[in-house]
């Protein structure tokens, strides 16, 4: 190693299988200027040694896009659940920790299964059945306050900060979180979607829905994308108490 070359220290929890211990493991990377968690991760696939100079297995983790917008690569970084293609070594203490999400079950390393997000997401039939419509001239029009209320919605990425950072979500409870719930909301807005309104609002009032947040506002906090979670969660939290009084008083 040479003398002149500058250094960045990787603390990572590794992890070879759901069965098998957790381990920590130390990295020394060459640093180059600009350079992303992402980029520090594929200098440890290139050349799998770590700290003691002894040759490892290269670390798993998950990234497609790069560039914040498909949420794969999220992960623990120095105790905040984030992406790793916009976390930038310049602003990270040191040494950096990474961990895989806590919420989700381990496959390995620092890939985690996020299928319980989509599976949430059918649940509460989040998309706008269109089916049969196509020949039926133009869609409604939408006004701008609308569209401007939907695209701040239509920017979560299901990348599961804000389940990592939510208390409800854990082993104990099967709150669907705060992900899901936005996407209702979205859903529900769109002149379209809301001919399934009532269908989703009873998805929310099953086990699991919106009576399980306990309006922490960790989400919030932590949306990369600023998605206004706890926005929609309050107005689907009066939109469901009506829909179920308006429900009893139909009996």
């Amino acid at each position: 190693m040479s003398k002149d070359r500058k250094d960045i220290k990787l603390v990572i929890k590794r992890q070879a299988n759901p069965q098998s211990n957790p381990y920590n493991e130390e990295f020394l990377i060459p640093y180059f200027p600009k350079m992303n968690v992402v980029a520090a991760l594929m200098e440890i696939q290139k050349n799998p040694v770590n700290a003691k100079g002894e040759v490892t297995t290269p670390v798993a983790w998950e990234c497609n896009c790069l560039e914040e917008v498909c949420g794969a690569c999220t992960m623990v970084i120095n105790g905040q659940a984030r992406q790793a293609c916009s976390a930038l070594v310049d602003r990270l203490t040191q040494p950096i920790h990474l961990a895989p999400l806590s919420k989700f079950p381990l496959v390995q390393d620092l890939v985690v299964n996020r299928q319980v997000m989509f599976d949430n997401l059918r649940k509460v039939k989040a998309w706008i059945e269109i089916d049969g419509t196509h020949d039926m001239g133009p869609g409604p029009r939408v006004s701008p306050q609308v569209q401007e209320q939907a695209y701040a919605l239509s920017k979560c990425m299901t990348c599961g900060c804000c389940m990592e950072s939510c208390p409800n979500v854990n082993s104990k409870s099967k709150f669907m979180g705060p992900a899901p719930i936005a996407q209702v909301d979205l859903m529900n807005s769109h002149p379209t979607g809301a001919l399934q309104r009532e269908r989703r609002l009873e998805a929310l009032m099953n086990e699991g829905g919106i009576a399980d947040c306990g309006n922490a506002q960790n989400c919030i906090k932590v949306c990369p994308k600023e998605v206004p979670l706890t926005r929609s969660i309050a107005r689907l939290n009066r939109a469901t108490m009506l829909y179920g009084i308006k429900a009893w008083l139909n009996k």
